[in-house]
């Protein structure tokens, strides 16, 4: 009898800690978990940094990134700060360009590349 009781207890223990953890995963879901970076070469000198939304509320997301002009010259070396602000709606997806076309004929880099989105306070 006192064996059964232990067995029963250590199946029951053991489906609690495989459902458990599952459910209340779903419960703590943030925003990082519903929305999605993609970065893609558009065209020689620019790059499609795009968002996609798959949460069930609207948010708000900010984009930044650096353009570096001459990378490797002591000289010509020059940094450009670029960013965008986007809200996304339920279900859409947006996309804005960092453009390395202010670096002319130079080489250049897009570098620091960051994004964040929070919920719509609205």
């Amino acid at each position: 009898m006192r064996h059964m009781k232990w067995a029963r207890w250590a199946i029951t223990a053991l489906a609690l800690s495989i459902c458990l953890p599952a459910a209340l995963a779903d419960h703590h879901k943030t925003v990082a978990d519903c929305t999605r970076f993609e970065q893609n070469d558009k065209s020689d000198d620019t790059l499609e940094l795009k968002l996609h939304n798959s949460c069930s509320i609207p948010v708000d997301c900010s984009l930044s990134w650096t353009v570096v002009c001459a990378p490797k010259s002591a000289k010509r070396r020059a940094t450009h700060p670029g960013s965008a602000k986007v809200s996304l709606a339920t279900g859409a997806e947006q996309s804005t360009d960092a453009s390395a076309s202010v670096c002319g004929d130079d080489a250049w880099t897009i570098d620091d590349v960051s994004w964040n989105c929070q919920p719509n306070n609205e």
